[in-house]
């Protein structure tokens, strides 16, 4: 008969370890992720190589591969470890005060950042043992399968066709409008139409391959093309690139009344007449019940609100 040999158990610890291996490829980031020495992550792969009969990672030019095997058994061990969490996961067992457990989420980089503060000082606040992990989505991260896979607890989005095979809840509404240097024309006189059509504009990378965003949305929609003469990886380095110059920003107004406090800018209306942009938090259905989910879900949600009250207290008259 053939089999693993009943003293070689595939426990918890070693699923756990096997994942991050496959998805880290290095011992050293394994080692950290688990807060282990790299001489015990060492040992448990050496563990994992006799259990599964394969080495699973292999060196080469560029660093650690894994190999076909270990690829191949990567969605059935994060499969198994998402069964586990949830037989030991009841609804008396979740307390924020005392979790270690991590929780991630995927969002784009033009987040509100007084979102993201909220959310950071909710968390430590109500959960001071567990490890918050904030993932930027590329255009080439695939956030549907990392929420399927559980790799991704929650993924914040705004696109206009949001996938309809997750979960969502709204989070926060926010204004479109236009962010310019303090010493750019428009800041003292506003922008037409016409004016924008005529500026030059920074504009990001998109984050979404098979997504187009809001503002894109709108601009093809009316056939209105942007001069986009600078283009940057992040939405966070476009406000430092457009003190004294005659660039042009639109984003959004949480987003532009952050970096305006900071930096010599000045945020005018825009002359189109966007949709407000809606942020929103997206699940899988392996994590709709989790009660560990529903703490993390509840607490982006309140924060959402949060913004949204102290934004409407703002604009009202003194």
């Amino acid at each position: 008969m053939t089999g693993r040999r009943i003293d070689d158990p595939l426990d918890t610890y070693l699923l756990r370890v096997f994942v991050l291996l496959i998805t880290e490829r290095s011992v050293s980031r394994t080692a950290l992720r688990l807060n282990q020495s790299q001489p015990a992550i060492s040992a448990a792969l050496k563990r994992l190589r006799d259990i599964l009969g394969d080495p699973l990672l292999v060196r080469e030019k560029g660093g650690m591969v894994p190999t076909e095997r270990a690829l191949a058994l990567l969605s059935h061990a994060k499969g198994a470890l998402a069964e586990i969490d949830r037989m030991v996961d009841a609804p008396e067992s979740f307390e924020p005060q005392t979790t270690r457990h991590e929780f991630r989420i995927g969002s784009p980089d033009y987040l509100a950042p007084l979102f993201v503060a909220a959310v950071a000082e909710r968390f430590r606040r109500e959960a001071p043992q567990a490890r918050l992990a904030l993932h930027s989505l590329g255009p080439n991260f695939d956030f549907e399968r990392s929420l399927a896979e559980g790799d991704l607890d929650v993924v914040i989005g705004n696109w206009p066709e949001p996938p309809h095979r997750m979960h969502l809840s709204m989070l926060l509404e926010d204004e479109i409008v236009l962010l310019v240097s303090a010493s750019h024309p428009a800041a003292r006189k506003g922008m037409s139409l016409a004016d924008f059509q005529r500026a030059v504009h920074v504009v990001p990378m998109p984050y979404s391959i098979s997504q187009r965003g809001v503002i894109d949305s709108v601009l093809a929609s009316m056939r209105i093309n942007r001069d986009e003469r600078v283009v940057v990886q992040s939405f966070t380095a476009a406000p430092y690139l457009l003190q004294n110059t005659d660039l042009v920003f639109t984003t959004t107004r949480h987003f532009a009344q952050f970096y305006a406090d900071l930096l010599p800018l000045a945020i005018i209306p825009s002359p189109i007449a966007f949709p407000p942009m809606r942020f929103y938090q997206l699940w899988h259905e392996r994590n709709h019940q989790s009660p560990g989910h529903r703490w993390l879900r509840r607490l982006l949600a309140e924060c959402g609100r949060h913004i949204a009250t102290q934004a409407a207290a703002a604009a009202k008259p003194a």
